[in-house]
């Protein structure tokens, strides 16, 4: 996964999996989340050239102190929400995108 990161990003998603690796729920949220939508490292997981899996939701995590299960599902979220607009229309995702944010949120709650 990190030799599909682009060059600046590396470290960022390095330095967030490493968080999320040692964070309480944070293991159960990388696994579940590569299982639910991919790596993010394939050509079949973007719509307009954005991506969708682990990959874009680790480059995309805020800066969030000591949180770092909490950021990952605010960027997941973020991550899924920008699935929807950008995928064709007459896939009707945004009917998805409910329970998709649902999932990701409980990554912080359990």
């Amino acid at each position: 996964m990190l030799g599909a990161a682009s060059g600046p990003s590396r470290a960022k998603v390095e330095q967030e999996f490493q968080r999320l690796a040692k964070s309480g729920n944070g293991c159960y949220a990388l696994i579940d989340y590569v299982n639910f939508k991919g790596e993010g490292t394939l050509t079949t997981e973007r719509y307009q050239g954005e991506g969708w899996g682990l990959l874009q939701v680790l480059e995309g995590m805020p800066d969030s102190g000591g949180n770092a299960v909490g950021a990952f599902s605010k960027s997941a979220a973020a991550v899924l929400t920008r699935r929807v607009k950008n995928s064709p229309p007459e896939r009707k995702e945004s009917r998805w995108l409910p329970g998709w944010i649902s999932r990701v949120n409980g990554y912080s709650r359990a």
